[in-house]
Order: C-alpha cells, then structure tokens, then sequence
C-alpha cells in the first residue's frame, strides 16, 4: 500500500509538470486584430519634427507603432497617443525597442515645429511626421486610412480633419501584424506588443 502511494504521487508531480510545460508551451492569444498572413508593411519616407529623413524599413529591429492624426484634433488623437505613451511605460526596459509615430493628416498646418511640441508632450522619444500633401495621402492610402477636410466656417480653426483612429504595429522584420481600435486597452495593446518584442511573435 504505501508502495502504491509513493508511486500514485509521483505520477500526480509527474502529470502537474507536465501540465505547467504544455501551459508554457501554448500559443500565445493576440488581443488586437491580427493580420493573417502578416504582409510587409508599406514603406514609406517622411520627415521627422527635426527635419530628418524618417524611412519606415530602416527601423528594421525595433516594433514600429503608426497613428495617423493632428495637431489640432480635440479628442481621439490626444487619447491614442496618450495610450501609447502608457504602453511605453508599461513595457520598461523593452520600451527602448518600440518607436511610435504620429502621421499627420493635416500638413498644411502641422509644421515640424509644431508636431515636435505636440507629440513631445506625450513622450520624449515620439515622432511627429509630415510631408507633402501627396505624400501624406499615399502613406494613408496604403494603410487604409480615411481623412477628410470638413469645413467649420464658424471657427477660427477654419477646417477639422475626420479620419479613422487605429494604431498600426510593425514588427521588427517589417511585417504589419496588429491593429488596434481606438476603444483598445492599454494593458491589451502593451501585452500583445510585449510579445512581439521578446517572442518576435512566434
């Protein structure tokens, strides 16, 4: 009997290890929109709030968050890069290999300058990007962004911007792999992100 009961238990330690392996092993489950297959990204050229050469496949290594936004948008655009600042913060140490940019889809009035008070507000290491309005218009084209100018003839701001709200996460192969909406939450966005950084999202 208590030869039985030394080996029922090491069969029971047995099946719990091999539970906490199969645990370990399992796939990890993305909480934004996965992009399957992932694609490469589509690159593109802009110009930083420093005047300098920003060119999406030379951040090769690092994961890459694109927001699409303006200087002057009163609530979505401060909310997403407020998010992605939170993210940063939550990643630590692994923050140092994710890069967010914010894309303006207002050139006409978002100079370097001002882009680079802007999104400094959020977080230091942010970059604000600009170009010329052709420019602009095919980065958000081939990210399926929607932009457009609606008139406010009663403000002194002139014009708004309507256009959509995602974050975009590139890996650091250059694959576009997640979507994030607008309403997503910080910890889902910083968890999945994590993931790519130690896992390359294998």
């Amino acid at each position: 009997m208590a030869r039985f009961a030394l080996v029922y238990g090491r069969l029971l330690a047995l099946a719990a290890l091999v539970a906490l392996v199969l645990a370990g092993c399992s796939a990890y489950s993305y909480k934004g929109t996965v992009l399957e297959p992932p694609s490469p990204a589509p690159d593109f050229v802009l110009a930083d709030q420093n005047g300098e050469q920003f060119r999406l496949s030379e951040q090769r290594g690092n994961i890459v968050v694109l927001f699409f936004g303006f200087t002057n948008c009163p609530d979505v655009c401060p909310t997403a890069l407020a998010d992605a600042a939170a993210v940063r913060r939550q990643l630590g140490a692994d923050a140092e290999r994710v890069k967010v940019a914010l894309i303006t889809v207002d050139p006409e009035r978002d100079t370097p300058e001002r882009l680079g008070r802007y999104v400094q507000t959020f977080d230091p290491t942010f970059f604000g990007l600009s170009g010329t309005p052709a420019e602009i218009e095919a980065v958000s084209k081939a990210y399926g962004v929607s932009a457009t100018r609606r008139e406010l003839p009663e403000s002194a701001l002139k014009y708004t911007i309507d256009h959509s709200a995602f974050l975009y996460v590139i890996d650091q192969t250059g694959e576009w792999r997640l979507v994030f909406s607008p309403d997503a939450a910080v910890n889902d966005i910083a968890s999945d992100i994590r993931n790519l950084v130690t896992t390359g999202g294998s």
